[in-house]
């Protein structure tokens, strides 16, 4: 599985697995385990979670799937905004890794700005840093107004990574915060690239799955996989997608499939809010 660097230039994987939706169903838990364990068994090390996903049974599965395994991952979780004071950003992340029966978080992400100033979530996180509760920590689903706030608070410039929604139906972000992740070396981690498998009828998606030997599904994968700064968070339940998602990875689209891509899904031709989902 490819890597990337993080600003700390630890290498991590630039396939990850989400979880969004998991937790939900006991009758649906062994399966979710068992996805998610052969996703790590396939390299796709970086699992992605939240308390906000089924009020935290998304984090029980993933912590029953790294059951003797939570060396061999980079975990990744969410803080809800409400939470994130600097007080409640360090009970929040206590309560996740109880959860998640682990004694730390890779990176530990704000899931949206909220009420509580940037200045004490950055406390909240710094302190979990210090304490070895948390190794990194990053934010979701801010815009580029939001993170040079970020930068100009004390501390905020060590962000590792910001969480958007970006798939070819959801565009946007390559106006101005690719790029500006870019030029300060910090990935972006791309959620829902597959559009939540809701991705339209496309006579371009299927030429080129149909060139390529796939599905649309891969090619809408490995489209957000071209960005080398983009790391892409696919969430699946059954083996046989988790294993199509690895495969899109090493799917290596033509310079003929991304100009039918962007005839298609059009490239931002202005600035537009930030789709959050």
């Amino acid at each position: 599985m490819d890597k990337i660097a993080l600003p700390s230039g630890e290498q991590v994987a630039r396939l990850g697995q989400g979880t969004w939706y998991m937790g939900e169903s006991a009758v649906d838990r062994a399966a979710e385990v068992h996805a998610l364990q052969l996703g790590l068994d396939l390299g796709m090390t970086l699992i992605d979670t939240a308390e906000m996903y089924a009020e935290g049974g998304a984090e029980e599965v993933v912590g029953e799937a790294l059951r003797g395994r939570r060396e061999g991952a980079f975990l990744v979780s969410k803080v809800y905004p409400h939470h994130a004071s600097r007080v409640g950003v360090v009970d929040a992340c206590e309560s996740s890794l109880r959860r998640l029966a682990t004694d730390r978080l890779d990176l530990y992400l704000l899931h949206w700005r909220g009420s509580h100033a940037l200045a004490e979530t950055v406390r909240g996180f710094e302190q979990l840093v210090g304490d070895g509760k948390i190794r990194y920590w990053g934010v979701s689903n801010l815009d580029v107004v939001d993170l040079e706030a970020l930068w100009t608070t004390a501390g905020g410039a060590a962000c590792a990574t910001d969480q958007v929604l970006y798939n070819v139906t959801r565009r946007g972000v390559e106006w101005d915060l690719l790029g500006w992740c870019a030029a300060r070396n910090v990935p972006v981690m791309a959620y829902s690239p597959i559009e939540q498998g809701r991705l339209p009828v496309s006579s371009a998606l299927d030429a080129i799955s149909a060139r390529h030997g796939t599905d649309r599904f891969a090619v809408a994968l490995a489209w957000v996989l071209r960005r080398p700064e983009v790391i892409a968070i696919v969430k699946a339940a059954q083996p046989e997608h988790v294993e199509a998602n690895a495969r899109a990875a090493e799917l290596e689209l033509t310079a003929e499939d991304l100009a039918e891509i962007d005839l298609a899904f059009h490239p931002p031709a202005r600035k537009v809010p930030l789709a959050i989902r």
